[in-house]
């Protein structure tokens, strides 16, 4: 059983920033790629952003291009996801997911369907 675990939510103001870890005890470590989901209240879990793990290839949703980065650590098999000039509409459950099957079209990675595992969540709050 793979599990994911969420790290670094909290709290900030308008225009701040927070950077969410996302931890897994996949061993070994077969996964294709990562990705980051939020979940506002009321609303559909959507996606964020996502990372595949063999080449560091990004890609996200536009309303957080150029405002969020996701990286990976290799070697502690850690996931980022650096949330920079945060907005109220910013607020919601984040969650990490872990998908272990390739794919030849990284666009299907936008959707939940995609992943196998999935984090508990960490919950981010954005005051204005």
């Amino acid at each position: 059983q793979v599990e994911l675990e969420e790290f670094g939510g909290g709290v900030v103001q308008t225009g701040g920033s927070l950077r969410l870890s996302c931890t897994t005890s996949a061993r070994p470590f077969n996964i294709y790629a990562m990705g980051w989901f939020r979940q506002a209240p009321a609303e559909e879990r959507e996606f964020v952003g996502g990372i595949r793990w063999r080449d560091g290839t990004t890609q996200y949703v536009d309303s957080v291009k150029g405002r969020f980065k996701i990286s990976r650590d290799t070697v502690t098999k850690t996931t980022y996801l650096q949330m920079n000039d945060l907005k109220p509409e910013d607020t919601a459950v984040y969650y990490c997911a872990g998908d272990r099957d390739w794919t030849v079209d990284d666009s299907l990675l936008r959707s939940r369907a995609a992943y196998e595992y999935w984090g508990q969540g960490t919950q981010v709050t954005v005051s204005s």
